[in-house]
C-alpha cells in the first residue's frame, strides 16, 4: 500500500504544485459567463439585478426577448451566459459595459434535492462504481448523462463527476493492484500526458459555455458521447464477439491486434518496458493516447472509454491489465480536473458526495469481479454499456438543438417521448451492465469452488 500511494503522489504532487500559480490567475469561467444569483427583475425595463459570486458585485443585465420576466428564478445559484462583445470601452461617467450587457441564457446550477433524486444518485453511484471497478471506465460515461437526465447542467455534471472520480479510482486501483493487475509505471506515464489533455479539454468546455451557453454545452457533451460511444462501442463489441467465439472453440487466449503489434515494432527512443502490462513500446506512442484520454475526461468527464481501448488496441495491453491501469490514470486526471473545475466554482459537492457514498462500495465489488471472468466478458460489458448510453444521449440532441434555436420546435409529446427514451435507455444500461457483471461473478465464483 505504501509503495502504491507514494508512487502516485510522487507524480501528482509536483504536477499540481507547478500549475497552481498558473491556474489561480485564469482558471475561472470566461468573462462572458457569470456565476451568482438574481436578486430582482424589472419587468417593465426587461432587466434584472444580478449579484456576482464571490465578489458580491451587483450588475444590471438585459433579458433577451425569449426569456419572460416571470420565468426568472430569484435567489437561486445560476450560470448566466452573456452575449459576447469585443472592443467596448467605458467612457467616464457612463455605466460599465458589463452593467448594460445582454443575457444569452440562464441556467440553474444546483438541483433541488428530493428523496427520489437522492436515492437515484446513490443507485447511480453504486452501479457506476461497479462498472468502474470492472471495466476501468464505465462509471463516468454513465454518471455524467445520468446527472444531466436528472436536471444538472452539463458543465456542473462534468465538474462534479470529476470530483467524485479520483477517490473512487484510487480505491479501485489499489484493490486491483493487490490482485496483481495494475501496471503503476504505465499508469503514471499515461497520466502525465493525460494532464496535458485535461488542460485542453477544460479550455474547450469553457469556450463552448461562453460561446453557446448551457444549451450549447449540453449539446456538445451529448454529440461527443454519441459519436465516440457508437464508434468505440461498436468496435469493442465486434472484438468481444470474436473473442467469445474463440473461447467457446477452446481458444481462451486473447490475441493482440495488428495495430498494436505494429505500434510495438516502432523503435523511436525512449523505449519503455512495462512488466505487468507485458509490453515494450516507444514513449511517443503513449503520448497521443494519454492526451486524448485527458482531453475527453476534462471535456465530458469521460476518458476511460478512450484510454482503455487505446491501451488494448493501440498498445497491446490485455483487457484485465488495461482496465486496472486506467484506474491509476483516472485518479490523477480526476484530481487534476477537480482542482481546475473547483477554481471555476462549478462543482456541486452534494452530487459528488452522494455518488461517492455508494460508488466506493461498487468499485471494490467490480474489481473483485475481474478475478473471476475472461477478457471477452469485460469487453462485452464495456461495449453493451457504451452503445445503450449512446442511445440515451442521442435522444436528447433534438431538445438541445431547439434550445439553441438551430431547428424548429417539435410537439411537446414528441419531446416528452424523447426524454423518456433517454432516461429509460440509461436505466437499461445500468441494469444490463450490472446484471452481466453480477452473473459473471457468481458463475466464476461457483466454478472456482468446484475446481477447488
Amino acid at each position: 500500500m505504501k509503495k502504491f500511494v507514494i508512487a502516485v503522489l510522487f507524480v501528482l504532487f509536483p504536477i499540481l504544485l507547478s500549475t497552481a500559480a498558473m491556474a489561480a490567475g485564469g482558471a475561472g469561467p470566461s468573462k462572458d459567463m457569470l456565476k451568482g444569483q438574481i436578486l430582482s427583475v424589472d419587468a417593465a425595463a426587461h432587466t434584472l439585478l444580478f449579484e456576482k459570486d464571490p465578489t458580491g458585485e451587483q450588475l444590471t443585465l438585459k433579458l433577451p426577448e425569449n426569456i419572460a420576466p416571470e420565468e426568472v428564478k430569484l435567489n437561486r445559484k445560476v450560470l448566466v451566459n452573456l452575449v459576447h462583445q469585443e472592443g467596448e470601452h467605458q467612457a467616464e461617467g457612463e455605466p460599465s459595459a458589463a452593467a448594460m450587457r445582454e443575457i444569452k441564457d440562464i441556467e440553474i446550477m444546483f438541483l433541488t434535492m428530493t428523496l427520489g433524486r437522492i436515492l437515484a444518485l446513490m443507485g447511480i453511484g453504486a452501479i457506476g462504481g461497479l462498472l468502474s471497478g470492472f471495466i476501468g471506465s464505465g462509471g463516468a460515461f454513465v454518471m455524467t448523462p445520468a446527472m444531466m437526465s436528472l436536471g444538472a447542467p452539463g458543465a456542473v455534471a462534468v465538474a462534479s463527476n470529476m470530483c467524485h472520480k479520483f477517490p473512487k479510482a484510487m480505491v479501485g486501483a489499489y484493490k486491483r493492484w493487490k490482485y496483481g493487475q495494475v501496471d503503476i509505471k504505465l499508469g503514471l506515464v499515461m497520466a502525465v500526458s493525460a494532464i496535458i489533455g485535461v488542460q485542453i479539454g477544460i479550455q474547450i468546455q469553457k469556450f463552448i459555455l461562453a460561446a453557446f451557453g448551457g444549451a450549447g454545452s449540453n449539446l456538445y457533451i451529448s454529440v461527443v458521447f454519441l459519436v465516440v460511444l457508437v464508434f468505440v462501442g461498436g468496435y469493442i463489441m465486434m472484438d468481444a464477439i470474436n473473442l467469445m467465439k474463440g473461447s467457446k472453440a477452446g481458444d481462451d487466449e486473447a490475441k493482440v491486434c495488428k495495430l498494436a503489434l505494429t505500434m510495438q515494432k516502432i523503435n523511436i527512443p525512449p523505449m519503455m518496458t512495462f512488466k505487468t502490462a507485458k509490453i515494450t513500446i516507444s514513449a511517443w506512442i503513449t503520448l497521443p493516447v494519454g492526451i486524448l484520454t485527458g482531453m475527453l475526461a476534462a471535456t465530458i468527464a469521460v476518458g476511460g472509454f478512450i484510454g482503455v481501448p487505446g491501451l488494448i488496441y493501440v498498445m497491446g495491453v490485455s483487457a484485465v491489465a488495461a482496465t486496472a491501469t486506467e484506474l491509476v490514470i483516472a485518479f490523477v486526471m480526476g484530481a487534476w480536473g477537480s482542482f481546475q473545475w473547483g477554481l471555476s466554482g462549478l462543482i456541486d459537492i452534494r452530487l459528488t458526495v452522494l455518488l461517492l457514498s455508494c460508488s466506493l462500495i461498487g468499485v471494490q465489488l467490480g474489481a473483485l469481479g475481474t478475478t473471476y471472468v475472461k477478457d471477452y466478458v469485460i469487453k462485452l460489458v464495456m461495449a453493451a454499456t457504451m452503445l445503450i448510453v449512446a442511445v440515451s444521449r442521442g435522444a436528447m440532441v433534438p431538445s438541445y438543438l431547439i434550445d439553441l434555436g438551430w431547428v424548429q420546435p417539435i410537439s411537446p409529446s414528441t419531446l416528452s417521448l424523447l426524454n423518456s427514451l433517454s432516461f429509460w435507455a440509461l436505466i437499461s444500461a445500468l441494469v444490463i451492465a450490472g446484471g452481466i457483471i453480477i452473473v459473471a461473478m457468481i458463475k466464476g465464483m461457483t466454478a472456482g469452488k468446484q475446481a477447488a
